[in-house]
């Protein structure tokens, strides 16, 4: 910022060096011409005040000066004009350095509020690159975490459907008891009843020859 100012403020002095510069020479002329003039009338008053015998020649010394006096003061007013019109210019570039240099403040101004913005968004993008990094580490923690609830799922799953199978097991083992002793227990009862009834056939006529005749 500061070399940018550098450079802006030696163009504007360049500028102004080169605009002042016709101006050292039109004073200079002017102050010559005038010098000239106050030298030309001093000799006119000489030349009024010397003999008559020289006056022819005195009088065209005078015309002669008089032709130069107006050509001087031509030149004054054309040269005194050229000044008006250079000081109007030069004001008038006056007023456009002050406006560069104003146009200069307010850029510089926008330049460093630019600079501020700037510096507060590499900031926040700093700290959101600090916010992305922590949820990416989050995220891989939060995937690990998933991956080994998920594994430990599908072994309590594999788990609980080894203990249903061993328990499935276990109950057809029970009832395939069960129906055996249920097997077991109709044949031991027919046997029982079949022998209960052999046991009643063949005590009907033991009774039978025991009873006494009736009278």
């Amino acid at each position: 910022m500061e070399s940018w100012k550098s450079h802006v403020r030696a163009e504007l002095f360049h500028r102004d060096c080169k605009q002042r510069d016709p101006f050292s020479g039109l004073f200079g002329k002017v102050s010559r011409l005038e010098e000239m003039l106050t030298l030309h009338m001093k000799l006119s008053d000489k030349g009024s005040s010397r003999c008559p015998d020289e006056g022819g020649i005195l009088h065209l010394r005078v015309n002669e000066l008089e032709f130069l006096n107006q050509q001087l003061k031509q030149n004054i007013s054309d040269l005194t004009s050229n000044i008006y019109l250079k000081e109007a210019e030069l004001q008038y570039c006056h007023s456009q350095v002050a406006r560069y240099r104003t146009e200069a403040v307010v850029l510089a101004q926008g330049a460093s509020s630019l600079k501020a913005e700037l510096e507060e968004y590499e900031y926040q993008l700093e700290c959101q690159s600090k916010e992305l990094t922590a949820l990416r580490l989050e995220h891989s923690s939060l995937r690990e975490e998933l991956t080994a609830a998920n594994l430990q799922n599908e072994q309590l799953l594999e788990r609980w459907l080894e203990e249903k199978k061993e328990e499935a097991e276990r109950i057809n083992k029970y009832n395939a008891t069960q129906e055996r002793w249920q097997r077991l227990a109709g044949r031991l009862k027919k046997r029982h009843r079949v022998r209960s009834r052999a046991a009643c056939a063949a005590d009907k006529p033991t009774e039978s020859k025991t009873q006494p005749p009736s009278s």
